[in-house]
């Protein structure tokens, strides 16, 4: 059965979630944007073992931390899809922008796309491709636990900001819509920020895809 623990990180409060095996105790940490030393403990805490680091998209508040965590525990980075690279090879210029620590660029040991899983232990999750935040976003699925890790395209009682380069208010609807309600009403979403929902919560009172 897969677990979960989710640590906001940054001061952005990044919601960074630990997810494991509870059989083989196998774990793997979403969007470690930061505060590597808590996340840390935390693994710790809970008799884990990490081996890979998964990434939703690579806005620095939820990438700034892949690298060194990746060089100092030798963990794969898997994930996001091909479309973000250019926000990684800006990581250090969006440091400098948002006033975060100096952050490294990488190259994710495996791009996903739709389609694709990822595993952990003998858990596995789906891949979905959500585009519209950022042109590579991806959301991480469990059919098993009915949890979708959704990164910044969805948030209880709002969406993600499509301000930034390459974000599309009318693509991120869309993976909404076609990518995450299909999920179904009752699947929990954990959000890149702020508390959880339901996906059948956010249709009917959502002021941004209320209705659909």
């Amino acid at each position: 059965m897969l677990n979960y623990l989710t640590v906001p990180v940054t001061p952005f409060q990044q919601n960074c979630s630990i997810v494991w095996c509870d059989e083989t105790l196998q774990a793997a940490v979403i969007d470690p944007g930061g505060d590597l030393d808590l996340l840390q403990k935390e693994v710790q805490r809970l008799g884990v073992n990490l081996t890979q680091i998964w990434l939703t998209h690579a806005h620095i508040d939820h990438a700034g931390g892949v690298a060194e965590l990746a060089q100092q525990l030798d963990l794969p980075i898997i994930g996001p899809h091909l479309a973000d690279k250019f926000w990684i090879d800006g990581l250090a210029e969006q440091g400098r922008m948002f006033g975060f620590a100096h952050a490294e660029g990488f190259t994710p040991t495996r791009w996903l796309v739709d389609g694709d899983t990822v595993s952990v232990g003998h858990c596995t999750l789906q891949v979905r491709h959500c585009p519209g935040h950022t042109p590579g976003h991806v959301v991480f699925y469990s059919p098993e636990i009915g949890r979708a890790f959704v990164g910044d395209v969805l948030f209880a009682g709002s969406i993600g900001r499509t301000d930034l380069p390459q974000g599309d208010h009318a693509t991120l609807i869309r993976s909404i819509t076609q990518r995450l309600w299909p999920m179904g009403n009752d699947t929990v979403f954990i959000p890149g920020h702020g508390p959880e929902s339901t996906f059948g919560r956010e249709r009917r009172s959502n002021p941004h895809v209320g209705g659909t």
